[in-house]
């Protein structure tokens, strides 16, 4: 009775629990440098406005005016242009529902973000992977493709995409771009203002910079006709009130995110110069370090069973010997560098 198409999707996996460590070496002190998260957490301005809420039994808005006007105010485009979602991985889920029927092909860029692939093959898409050049920019595009998905800065190489380019592409494509900017913050190379096209959709999200990864808020900017068909495939409430009261007091506090992100990219800065001397790195302009080494599978499990997470890449598409390092707090990225040490 299940839909065929699934017999050909692979399941998400994420990165590995720190709890799961602790237990599986037996270890006290784990760190966690796998999943892009920020780890100076969100805003003290979050934790005022959450630890007083109360109302679990009413059902949150369905289009959360307030928060729409906000992220508007903060990514200057018209608020009729902004819809919500459940993460940015639920604006895209409903991005396909809009577009992509049996049949239609979705151009993926390759190495990326695995579950663009997911969700292609939940929808019956015929994929074509487009390849990179050496510095993992996009060099092809498909004019036929119904969907072209470009994530910019890219998960997991951290590379930004050339704006000439995928401008090019929005302008000869006969379907739509889904530009992924979920790294946007820690970059000053955006692709955001592509969204003043008509068939452009740039998705956005308070998991990363904002600190916000487990109330699951993402965001898009699309045309106005496309924001109001995206509400007829939204779920009837797409994120809690208290993760809309979040978002909102996250903008409140602008500053500390832009703090923050110094913070991470003085760090970041710093972990590519320090891991050359063990990796082939690559630059980075997102909030973790891409790199290359032979032995990748040991070197993961070396670092694990002494307590440091880091992403192996071996599942993802295009990638070999690819290991994808989160910027941690000072004392984490040293705890990094001396087990690296140890290892090496």
């Amino acid at each position: 009775m299940i839909r065929e198409e699934l017999s050909e999707v692979p399941e998400y996996v994420p990165g590995k629990s720190v709890e799961e460590i602790k237990r599986a070496y037996g270890l006290k002190r784990v760190v966690k440098l796998a999943s892009n998260e920020n780890p100076y957490g969100a805003s003290p301005k979050v934790f005022e406005v959450v630890k007083n809420f109360r109302d679990f039994h009413v059902y949150p808005p369905k289009n959360p005016v307030e928060l729409k006007e906000r992220i508007s105010e903060y990514v200057n485009f018209p608020e009729e242009m902004i819809v919500v979602g459940d993460g940015l991985d639920g604006v895209l889920e409903n991005v396909f529902k809009m577009f992509v029927n049996k049949g239609d092909i979705v151009a993926i860029p390759i190495p990326t973000f695995p579950y663009y692939e997911i969700l292609a093959k939940i929808y019956g898409a015929r994929i074509k992977f487009l390849r990179r050049n050496e510095n993992f920019e996009t060099v092809e595009f498909d004019e036929k493709a119904k969907l072209t998905i470009i994530c910019s800065p890219n998960n997991p190489t951290g590379n930004v995409e050339n704006f000439e380019f995928v401008r090019e592409v929005a302008e000869s494509v006969k379907g739509v771009v889904f530009i992924d900017e979920a790294y946007a913050e820690f970059t000053e190379k955006r692709l955001t203002k592509l969204a003043e096209y008509e068939n452009v959709i740039v998705g956005r999200t308070f998991s990363k910079a904002f600190g916000l990864a487990n109330l699951r808020v993402g965001y898009a900017i699309m045309n106005e006709n496309f924001a109001k068909e995206y509400m007829k495939v939204c779920p009837p409430f797409p994120i809690s009130t208290l993760a809309i009261l979040a978002a909102i007091a996250a903008l409140d506090d602008i500053e500390y995110v832009k703090r923050t992100v110094e913070k991470i990219v003085a760090e970041r800065n710093r972990l590519e110069k320090a891991l050359g001397k063990y990796f082939e790195v690559y630059p980075s302009e997102a909030n973790f370090v891409y790199v290359e080494a032979e032995n990748s599978d040991s070197v993961c499990y070396e670092l694990e069973r002494r307590g440091v997470i880091v992403r192996n890449l071996k599942n993802f598409r295009g990638v070999r010997n690819g290991i994808r390092i989160s910027v941690g707090k000072p004392e984490e990225n040293d705890f990094l560098l001396k087990t690296l040490e140890e290892i090496f």
